[in-house]
């Protein structure tokens, strides 16, 4: 067809020179991020990251408060809320979850939590949902500052998070430190890892690990404004008092797809001090960064992402334009310009494979060679830093993958592109507001939970069962094998049901009650006996596609993987003290 050869002839030049301006745009940034490592090498006193156990010690403690708005989450709610309260190490915060009224099952799961927990509050806003992140979050706001009259307290910072957001322990004693400078303070969020498989979630885990290792740093370091990312923000209430008193008691944009990015520029326009605190490992090479399932199969990662392109590129250019300082308007072309690049880059995709096929390139003119010769070399420099920063997290084996997910992304953020221009011109054609897209969530297994477990001596201590110095004997005078929860118990120290609350609270499972009376009989033998000996476990109710097993000891993945064999329902197992369940057994058995 030599029409569309002529036709691909004719826009390599155009489309080469479109791509190299954003390449260089992007190498600029690839060269401040290696002064700035650099810089931190040279003088590690002038370096933001990190702070030592002393330092965060020695930071005086201020009350913090987190946010979860909530809408249509009762499937994910009560496990966030109780895996966080069972991992966060600090001695003073609440969580503030932000319900509606027309909203029962979420409200519910909330009140299932805060019912056991003093610091869990439930926050529900004054009319009917869904309206948007931010209003929710505006009500959440007033919630604590009723909650605050009633109690005689003060936060000192408030953070918000997601109903599936998995937060590091570590996360708000860092935050703590750096609010004592700073008005507004992000700290870094990456996905989860999964199978090279999962295509769409490994862009985000691409995506992620790349701009909170080389862009959010390279922003904070060259003046630019700080995005806050909606989870993992912490913000000092002198600054979110700022806000407040210019924007009529809105702390967040009720109308704003991207509240989060609004405030990171509103704060900064303020004159608020910002800083994003850089991915750095904590003990074994775990990073103090929040972590989440993104969405995972295209139509939901398609939906997420045209709200982020009509926020944070259309949303934000209506109400913010191109006013501000130099480094701001750099910012802003940098957050803007996937407009053109992500489509662009769909059609280079195109062009390359289309010319690798029918050897069109070879009649291109020099200067289209030339500039396609260049545009490619920084392509292979992107992608080249982009693994590194992805092997830095997830290791090398996933980072092979990153050449095949930037085509799949690049699909997916021209799409979302064209989608939230549709969207955008419509709804301004129309008069109409825009619509807020709510993200559906997940959140993690069991098994990525225990990762951040506290140990068992220290929420005994934190929830008052326990003195330090008896826990410190205690170590010291255990004999061999024998487990600490039981060496207390056997102490006088501990009471078995104080344990397994411990143990429920640590492990996220819940402390059974059962009478034997409600028991049926052939439920209590629906496992093998050689089985329910072997792991010490009784099956004691089905229901809702699951059979409920309790045991006095926490499940392990063999115990797990040998049940399944046995059974085609869930399992759930509940935790049972064990004198109650040897009488259990005997009575049942």
């Amino acid at each position: 067809m030599v029409w569309l050869d002529n036709f691909i002839l004719a826009l390599l030049t155009p489309l080469a020179a479109a791509i190299l301006v954003s390449g260089l745009d992007d190498a600029f940034v690839d060269v401040a991020w290696a002064w700035i490592w650099l810089k931190s090498k040279l003088q590690p006193e002038a370096s933001l990251f990190p702070p030592g156990p002393r330092q965060l010690e020695a930071a005086p403690t201020m009350p913090i408060a987190i946010f979860v708005p909530l809408w249509h989450e009762d499937a994910v709610i009560a496990q966030m809320l109780e895996h966080n309260l069972g991992s966060i190490r600090y001695p003073d915060y609440h969580i503030f979850a932000g319900c509606y009224p027309n909203d029962s099952a979420t409200q519910a799961a909330v009140r299932s939590v805060a019912d056991r927990f003093p610091n869990v509050h439930l926050a529900v806003c004054p009319h009917d949902g869904p309206t948007s992140k931010a209003d929710c979050l505006n009500w959440v706001y007033q919630n604590m500052l009723v909650h605050e009259e009633q109690a005689g307290t003060r936060f000192e910072i408030v953070v918000t998070h997601d109903a599936e957001d998995l937060v590091h322990p570590e996360e708000l004693r860092w935050l703590n430190y750096y609010a004592a400078r700073y008005g507004f303070v992000q700290t870094p969020v990456l996905a989860l890892p999964t199978p090279f498989s999962e295509l769409t979630h490994g862009a985000y885990i691409d995506e992620f690990a790349e701009y909170h290792t080389r862009d959010m740093p390279v922003r904070a370091a060259l003046g630019g404004f700080v995005p806050s990312c909606g989870v993992g923000t912490g913000y000092r209430r002198s600054a979110l008092e700022r806000l407040a008193e210019t924007s009529s008691n809105h702390i967040f944009e009720p109308e704003a797809l991207t509240e989060d990015y609004d405030n990171g520029l509103r704060l900064k326009r303020l004159g608020c001090e910002q800083a994003f605190v850089p991915i750095a490992p904590h003990g074994n090479a775990d990073f103090v960064a929040t972590r989440e399932y993104f969405p995972q199969n295209f139509r939901a990662a398609l939906r997420q992402r045209v709200r982020w392109v009509m926020g944070i590129s259309l949303q934000s250019w209506q109400k913010f334009g191109w006013r501000g300082t130099p480094s701001e308007i750099y910012w802003l072309w940098r957050d803007r310009k996937g407009l053109l690049a992500n489509p662009l880059s769909v059609v280079a995709n195109l062009a390359c494979i289309y010319g690798l096929a029918t050897g069109v390139w070879h009649r291109a003119s020099d200067l289209a060679v030339r500039l396609a010769a260049f545009t490619f070399g920084l392509l292979l420099l992107r992608t080249g830093v982009r693994m590194g920063c992805v092997a830095r997290v997830y290791g090398v084996t996933t980072a092979c993958g990153v050449p095949v997910r930037a085509v799949y992304a690049n699909i997916l953020n021209a799409a979302a592109t064209l989608e939230a221009v549709r969207r955008f011109a419509w709804a301004r054609l129309h008069g109409r507001p825009l619509k807020w897209l709510k993200t559906v969530h997940a959140y993690p297994h069991r098994a990525v939970l225990l990762s951040h477990k506290r140990p068992l001596g220290e929420i005994l201590i934190s929830g008052g069962h326990l003195h330090p110095q008896d826990l410190t004997a205690a170590l010291a005078t255990k004999p061999a094998g024998l487990r600490l929860g039981e060496y207390l118990i056997e102490s006088g120290l501990l009471t078995s049901s104080t344990l397994y609350e411990a143990l429920s609270f640590q492990q996220g499972l819940p402390v059974a009650s059962i009478e034997p009376a409600t028991v049926r009989p052939e439920i209590a033998r629906a496992l093998p006996a050689k089985v329910t000996g072997r792991w010490q476990v009784l099956p004691f109710r089905v229901a809702e596609g699951a059979l409920f097993v309790a045991s006095p000891e926490i499940p392990t993945q063999a115990m797990t993987d040998e049940l399944r064999a046995f059974t085609q329902l869930e399992l759930r197992v509940h935790l049972l003290p064990t004198q109650e369940f040897q009488d259990l057994t005997a009575a049942l058995l």
